[in-house]
């Protein structure tokens, strides 16, 4: 569990940094590693996998629409003014490893996984703007477009967890934290 929450801190830090710096490939690769280190400790890497899937689309669907509506914009990694940044992209995949993970407990209470993608959603793009990573043109508006995006994308990420889990409590993940015993 705490491998798993590093590794996304890390990976989630690494787009973050590299993106702000006109590196984004950086932190892309930081993804691969940490997604490659997760697929190799699931005891179902088909279910992970389709989790992550949806995970990116979810996100190229919500950070396209942000970008394409000029809420937000992105110093690089964008290959196109309607699709959201790759970088961006790889960071739905890397969240999409925690679900199952550090993130399980949400799985239980799908109101509280919408008021926390509410809160903590916009949080981490204000964090990223804050880094230089992201801009949020018109601040307040944009924070509240995010709230209510992660307000039902958590959710939906949630339901998607709950049936694509390929994380079992194997010895091998428990014993490098990347797996609880419920």
């Amino acid at each position: 569990m705490i491998v798993n929450l590093t590794l996304f801190q890390v990976g989630w830090l690494a787009c973050v940094v590299g993106a702000a710096n006109e590196l984004p490939w950086a932190g892309v690769i930081a993804v691969l590693v940490a997604v490659a280190l997760h697929l190799l400790l699931a005891s179902g890497t088909t279910a992970e996998l389709r989790l992550i899937g949806i995970a990116l689309a979810l996100g190229l669907v919500l950070d396209s629409a942000l970008l394409a509506t000029g809420w937000v914009s992105y110093p690089s990694g964008v290959l196109s003014a309607y699709i959201a940044p790759y970088w961006i992209l790889a960071l739905w995949a890397l969240f999409a490893t925690t679900l199952n993970v550090c993130m399980s407990w949400i799985k239980r209470s799908l109101p509280i996984a919408a008021v926390l993608g509410a809160i903590c959603g916009p949080m981490s793009y204000f964090a990223g703007s804050g880094l230089g990573g992201i801009s949020l043109v018109e601040p307040v508006p944009s924070l509240i477009a995010l709230s209510l995006i992660w307000a039902i994308a958590m959710p939906t990420l949630v339901v998607a967890a709950r049936r694509h889990n390929g994380i079992d409590a194997t010895p091998e993940a428990l014993r490098l934290g990347l797996a609880i015993q419920e």
